[in-house]
């Protein structure tokens, strides 16, 4: 390991326990240079900020995000390191990884998006490719053994190391399923039963998220709406069903992931959108929306965090014109209204369960 690398977050957290680097990327750095593997040409899958494939730096690694900011994380690293100039970040559909011999994933939450990462490194892989996953113990389940076994012949599990572990895998398997989209049944708003598809591994793989269901329930559209933003779009079903409630919208969607861009194209195919692959909203115009929508994250991976939510709030207050209006959804416990109370100039509670609440919020 380089250590005159310097490795931050970004954006910056108040959150001091939050580190831009794990025990396991340390383990699996460690693994590499221990057992004298080649390097040279690696695929790097779900470095979030740049640790693994900056330290790998020489060995010209594809470096596979989903996140736009990933992405932004990652090139701001190697400019603050001086290395900006041998990145090479790709998309997670792209269709240029190269054959290696050497893969490494950081793990992710997500099973459907280890799945994911597991069949495009399949794609490519060689006899001789060995994937090198590592994970935090405490991380661990069955299921990921599971789904690397369905691709591959060989998995070993590493010893554990500073409450960290590896899962080496080897020997591609032949006929295996390749399909990375999954396909939920969901009715309509017009009682229609309709197929809402999405790559894997973007949010909630196995049927519509509840709080977004909630949220379905209570949007309404006056005649004066021309211009709509959907947030955190994820599939982009809140998009696709306002474009059934009216059809001549300015439609926007942003979304961190581009899985989740490119699910939502799937679905709104036929509707005229505008998609915005970004984790916050500083390239929107301000001033702009009648509507913005949302089912906030409050969580990246592992990592429960408000700070993403609040700027994101801040962002919505922004491009809202001064009649627009914001419908947000939240799980009850965050309290969103006493934050969002701070940033606008009138929120209600317009419904609630058990679990979520509807807030419609106002800008002036």
């Amino acid at each position: 390991m380089n250590k005159n690398l310097r490795i931050n977050r970004y954006p910056v957290s108040d959150n001091r326990s939050l580190k831009s680097f794990s025990a396991a990327d340390d383990y699996v750095l460690n693994y590499i240079k221990e057992n004298e593997i080649d390097s040279t040409g690696v695929t790097v899958y779900n470095d979030r900020f740049g640790y693994l494939s900056l330290h790998l730096i020489d060995s010209n690694p594809t470096i596979i995000g989903n996140y736009k900011s990933q992405e932004d994380a990652i090139s701001k690293n190697a400019k603050d390191n001086k290395i900006e100039e041998k990145l090479n970040i790709q998309s997670p559909l792209s269709g240029d990884v190269r054959a290696t011999n050497l893969a490494i994933i950081k793990v992710p939450k997500s099973m459907d998006l280890f799945r994911f990462y597991l069949i495009q490194i399949h794609k490519s892989a060689t006899k001789k490719t060995t994937v090198i996953c590592g994970f935090m113990t405490k991380y661990f389940t069955k299921q990921m053994v599971s789904i690397a076994s369905e691709y591959f012949e060989v998995q070993e599990q590493s010893l554990a190391w500073k409450k960290s572990r590896l899962l080496i895998l080897s020997k591609p398997k032949t006929d295996v399923d390749t399909n990375i989209i999954n396909t939920i049944t969901h009715t309509n708003i017009n009682g229609e039963s309709v197929e809402i598809k999405q790559y894997y591994g973007v949010f909630s793989a196995k049927h519509i998220d509840y709080a977004t269901q909630f949220l379905i329930k209570n949007i309404e559209l006056n005649s004066q709406v021309e211009r709509v933003l959907d947030v955190a779009s994820g599939n982009g079903i809140l998009a696709y069903e306002i474009s059934l409630l009216k059809s001549d919208l300015d439609l926007h969607l942003l979304d961190d992931s581009y899985l989740a861009n490119e699910s939502a194209k799937l679905n709104l195919q036929g509707q005229e959108a505008t998609f915005h692959y970004a984790d916050r909203l500083v390239d929107i115009e301000s001033d702009y929306f009648d509507l913005v929508i949302c089912n906030p994250p409050f969580h990246f991976e592992h990592e429960n965090n408000i700070e993403m939510a609040l700027e994101l709030f801040h962002g919505i207050e922004r491009v809202l014109h001064e009649d627009g209006r914001f419908l947000c959804v939240a799980n009850l416990h965050l309290n969103y209204k006493t934050h969002l109370a701070k940033i606008f100039e009138q929120v209600e509670v317009i419904a609630m369960n058990s679990k979520f609440a509807v807030y419609e919020c106002w800008k002036a």
